[in-house]
């Protein structure tokens, strides 16, 4: 009877302890180790804003839709950004005339002042003959002759002042006609912004763009969901984030359909939004006078980037899926 006493004894014992063994193992798993049922797939989303403003004429799309680059998505009406092409090229035309008249209005301002400085030249030369052949010619034909070079001399800077001012007119002529020429580019720009395209490869999701609707530039009626970049952020709490490095690798099980995915630890958040700690009207901090006995760990996300390789070809990844992760520790 001693004997069999002291069996269930130790028997009862050792399941004890086994028992207190394996709590531990489960307790340390899941408070420790590095894993979290709270992830999210994420993808680059491309809000799709024009350039330009007006009513949509078309839509060449539809939801779910697969896009290249610089596939058409939709179009507003061009034909305010059609006259306003045609408007530019009439000033342009205009600022062309112009130059072109203050081209030839300088080169006649040249001719004038070539020939007004030839005659001063001319009555310079006479009036220093007639005052060399003083007692032949009369005092009175020096002095018509000296009043004759003065008269041409005044006649000669009024040519050059001439010559100066087309000068000036021709390059405001210049720069009216360059003004022309960038208001014409820029129309046609906004002509060519009114056919919206698609910025890069990906699917069009949640489509709510109609034949009708007014289009403001700036505003994002279309969203792109990119077919390259796809992540996921695993939302961990902050006691396991001393087992978590960069480069470590992860298992990604999706909840849909189990799917199984490899990726790697790209990097730690460095903060996250304090709830409980707001600034007050005074620009003090507003701390509530009271306390949690039980404080839940924070949550701190961790981005991980998804091997390519690892996707199945029939796999179906949307943005917003849920997923597990389990941190491995990598080799290094």
């Amino acid at each position: 009877m001693k004997t069999a006493s002291l069996i269930r004894g130790g028997v009862t014992g050792v399941v004890v302890l086994l028992a207190a063994v394996m709590a531990y193992v489960v307790w340390h798993k899941y408070m420790l180790s590095p894993w979290t049922r709270d992830a999210r797939l994420r993808a680059e989303v491309v809000r799709i804003a024009p350039d330009v403003s007006g009513r949509v004429t078309e839509v060449a799309v539809h939801d779910n839709q697969l896009v290249k680059k610089g596939d058409l998505l939709y179009v507003i009406d061009p034909e305010r950004y059609q006259l306003a092409v045609a408007r530019a090229e009439a000033d342009l035309a205009a600022a062309q005339a112009a130059a072109r008249a203050a081209g030839a209005s300088i080169s006649a301002a040249a001719a004038g002042a070539n020939a007004s400085q030839a005659e001063f030249l001319m009555r310079q030369e006479q009036a220093q003959r007639r005052a060399q052949l003083d007692g032949v010619v009369s005092r009175e034909s020096q002095a018509d002759a000296r009043a004759a070079a003065q008269a041409a001399q005044a006649n000669w800077r009024q040519a050059q002042a001439s010559a100066s001012a087309a000068g000036a007119h021709r390059q405001q002529a210049s720069a009216a006609l360059q003004q022309a020429q960038v208001a014409l580019a820029q129309a046609q720009l906004e002509l060519e912004r009114t056919q919206v395209r698609a910025s890069t490869d990906g699917t069009i999701t949640n489509l709510d763009v109609r034949i009708g609707d007014f289009a403001s530039a700036g505003t994002p009626r279309m969203a792109l969901v990119a077919n390259e970049g796809m992540w996921v952020y695993g939302y961990f709490e902050e006691t396991k984030l001393p087992r978590i490095r960069p480069g470590d690798p992860v298992d990604i099980r999706l909840m849909a359909g189990g799917v199984h995915l490899r990726g790697k630890v790209e990097g730690i958040a460095t903060g996250v939004a304090d709830a409980a700690g707001p600034t007050g009207q005074n620009l003090l901090a507003q701390v509530e006078p009271t306390f949690n006995w039980v404080r839940l760990a924070q949550r701190v996300p961790v981005r991980v980037s998804i091997d390519p390789a690892s996707v199945p070809q029939d796999a179906v990844l949307s943005a917003g899926m849920s997923a597990t992760l389990v941190v491995k520790h990598s080799a290094g």
